[in-house]
């Protein structure tokens, strides 16, 4: 942050260094302990015991090292939420390799500028992406790759060697764990994407124990006898953390599925598999209560817990409401690995992300980069903990103003309450200036998601025709419901000054969202973004009913 400091302490030193392997402790250590019989993972009609787990690991740890894989190799992951994901993340990390994970959703042409970015040296597909092979074809480093199922990658005649699963994890060899540390790099996580271009966060070995001993302590307690379910898939941060970290990291099970999430998907994982904590983004939770499926199936788990994007209140208020089961909202990022500010059992605030996590240190910077130490003031959120990345790969300039001395620059802009709690107020691109003063698009959106026919809401802020910046909204309305914008506009009358009103609102069927649930709230501003002059009109947002001035 140009002109600013980042309040004063010191990063962990070389004494905080100790020999860990991660794969080590997350299964072998339940193993060793005579846990092995333990269920680690469900998937479909398949359970994976500990022991089981374990040999799998090992097979496929041996598959990596006859491939030449070795100590800082990458290995880029374009794997479903099946029981290869578990399998080669933990061989990679038992090797001392770097395991990539990369969102399932991305297009063929996305994954090879990852492939090409981290210089991957080796590819991990699930068979129904096998298609991407001819465009990985044409990533410098990658020499081998793996296909964990059909279909078969036989017609494939590129530069690329491609290996069957059952030939490449064959050998059950012992591996012995290479020599790493809690400082040792680990794995990487590309962001996703919501702003530019995606940046690989540097993960060390000692993360994923630390998000266990801290969140998964404190805030869930998750312990041996848990069933965890998560709607967000492995490939990124809370994903990972929920459905794999988690549950090993306390010898627990986790419920992983490779289809696509729905609400119906959803029940029928919970009806069948009674979990005990459950995971899924806001939007994802208010289209489970708009739907109306049957409370008793969330009647097994403790808490359900969101993050990605704001959950608002009155989300909060309609899911608890119609399931009986209290929810735990938190924000969390891709460079700090999970959540690091939350609400905890027991004493949730619904329109806050709670309080902060034990083991993590928040700040809210003023413009000028000083500590704000008064109460509801906006500030930009810093936080320090021992999960936050090293930095971004080969951006070091970006580097630099995102992770300074130890501390990680979130992006985000927060209030802090007299007793503690966190309130959203907006990203820092996303804040509008509405006649010369800063509107939150959470706070408007919260507000519109008191109408009893609002099931989603985004606010961004758009130029009209004078050149001024305005706050433009786009509805979802719930399942039997109908929105009017006129009528909305009235409403809004009744509950936003004058200044924080949208002067337009837009129904739409379904918000751009990222795998990770967050808005897309750059594509709504695209969508509203004026044709140069002499261009083809673009086609308007799909599926836009209508919209209203406000």
């Amino acid at each position: 942050m140009s002109g600013a400091s980042a309040p004063d302490q010191e990063p962990g030193g070389e004494a905080d260094v100790e020999a860990f392997n991660a794969s080590v402790w997350l299964v072998d250590r339940h193993v060793e302990a005579g846990r092995g019989s333990a269920v680690a993972f469900r998937c479909g009609d398949e359970e994976l015991t500990y022991d089981g787990l374990l040999a799998a690991t090992v097979r496929a740890a041996n598959g990596l090292l006859a491939l030449g894989v070795g100590v800082g190799d990458r290995v880029l992951m374009v794997v479903d939420d099946e029981l290869a994901f578990p399998v080669c993340l933990l061989a990679g990390l038992r090797i001392g390799a770097v395991p990539i994970p990369v969102s399932t959703m991305l297009r063929a042409g996305d994954v090879a500028a990852l492939a090409v970015d981290s210089g991957a040296q080796t590819v991990i597909l699930s068979g129904r992406y096998g298609g991407h092979l001819l465009e990985l074809d044409g990533a410098p480093a990658l020499t081998d790759a793996v296909v964990t199922g059909p279909p078969s990658p036989a017609s494939f005649a590129g530069r690329v060697r491609v290996h069957e699963w059952a030939a490449f994890a064959a050998s059950d060899r012992p591996v012995a764990p290479a020599a790493t540390t809690t400082a040792s790099p680990g794995f990487w996580l590309y962001t996703s994407g919501t702003t530019g271009r995606p940046k690989g966060a540097i993960h060390r070995h000692g993360d994923l124990r630390a998000i266990c001993q801290t969140y998964g302590a404190s805030v869930l307690g998750v312990g041996p006898g848990d069933v965890c379910y998560s709607v967000p898939k492995l490939f990124f941060a809370f994903g990972l953390g929920n459905a794999m970290v988690f549950p090993l990291g306390a010898g627990a099970t986790a419920v992983i599925d490779p289809e696509p999430a729905t609400p119906a998907r959803a029940a029928q994982l919970l009806a069948r598999h009674h979990p005990t904590l459950f995971f899924a983004p806001p939007g994802f939770c208010a289209a489970m209560a708009d739907v109306g499926l049957d409370p008793a199936i969330l009647a097994s788990a403790r808490a359900t817990v969101t993050a990605g994007e704001v959950l608002p209140a009155e989300v909060a208020r309609r899911f608890s409401d119609h399931f009986g089961t209290e929810m735990l909202d938190g924000i969390g990022s891709t460079e700090a690995l999970h959540i690091f500010c939350s609400n905890h059992p027991g004493r949730t605030r619904p329109g806050t992300s709670g309080e902060p996590v034990a083991g993590y240190e928040l700040r809210l910077l003023d413009d000028d980069g000083q500590v704000i130490t008064g109460a509801d003031t906006p500030g930009a959120l810093w936080v320090k903990g021992p999960s936050v990345a090293d930095g971004y790969w080969q951006r070091p300039e970006l580097t630099a103003a995102t992770f300074v001395d130890g501390w990680l620059r979130t992006g985000d802009v927060y209030t802090r309450s007299p007793d503690g709690y966190y309130r959203f107020v907006g990203r820092n691109s996303d804040m509008i200036k509405a006649g010369g003063i800063w509107v939150s698009p959470a706070e408007v959106e919260s507000a519109l998601l008191e109408h009893n026919a609002v099931l989603e809401a985004a606010v961004v802020g758009s130029r009209n025709a004078d050149g001024l910046e305005v706050t433009v909204a786009f509805v979802v309305p719930r399942r039997g419901h109908s929105i009017d914008p006129d009528e909305l506009a009235r409403f809004c009358r009744s509950t936003l000054p004058g200044f924080k009103r949208p002067r337009q609102i837009h129904v739409v069927d379904t918000l751009p969202k990222t795998a990770t649930g967050k808005i897309q709230r750059f594509a709504l501003r695209d969508m509203l973004a004026a044709p140069a002059p002499g261009s083809v009109p673009a086609a308007p947002p799909a599926p836009a009913v209508r919209a209203a001035p406000a």
